[in-house]
C-alpha cells in the first residue's frame, strides 16, 4: 500500500474517531522528532505495540480486506509469558461497510469488543479443538 493512501487512511480514521466523540492520546500525533525526544516512553509505547496500525493483510486491497486500529494499550507477550504483565489489549478498529478481516487467534488475551461506531458489526468467535481444528463457539451481530 502506498504512503499517500495509508496517510488518508489515517486521516479519514481521525475524523471519523472525532465525530464519535473519542480523542486520541497525546502520542498519536507524536513526529519522529517526538519520539526521539522522549526515548524511554516511546521505547514502552513500541515494545507495547500501541500507535497506528492500516492493514490489508498483504492482499493489496485495503477496500475489500483491511482493517484500521489504533493500539492504546497492550501487553507485553513477553511478561505473560513470564506470568505477570497486562493480558488485556484496548484498540480502536475502523472496518469500512463491506470490508472483512481474516480470522486471527491470540494464545494469551483479553478482549472487549464494543461497538460504538453505529454500525452492524459481524463477530465469530471460535475455540480449538486439540487438534489445533477451529470450533465455532459463537456468532452474532
Amino acid at each position: 500500500m502506498k504512503r499517500s493512501r495509508i496517510n488518508a487512511i489515517i486521516r479519514e480514521s481521525e475524523a471519523f474517531i472525532r465525530s464519535q466523540g473519542w480523542v486520541l492520546p497525546p502520542f498519536a500525533a507524536w513526529t519522529p522528532e517526538e519520539f526521539r525526544a522522549r526515548r524511554d516512553e516511546a521505547r514502552a509505547l513500541i515494545d507495547a505495540r500501541c500507535g497506528w496500525d492500516i492493514t490489508d493483510y498483504g492482499q493489496g486491497d485495503y477496500d475489500r480486506m483491511g482493517l484500521f486500529l489504533f493500539t492504546l494499550r497492550n501487553g507485553r507477550l513477553a511478561d505473560l509469558r513470564a506470568g505477570q504483565g497486562m493480558c488485556y489489549a484496548e484498540k480502536l478498529l475502523i472496518s469500512q461497510d463491506g470490508q472483512i478481516s481474516p480470522h486471527h487467534t491470540h494464545v494469551i488475551k483479553a478482549e472487549d469488543i464494543i461497538n460504538r461506531g453505529g454500525a452492524t458489526l459481524v463477530v465469530e468467535l471460535h475455540g480449538s479443538e486439540e487438534s489445533g481444528a477451529f470450533r465455532t463457539v459463537m456468532a452474532g451481530r
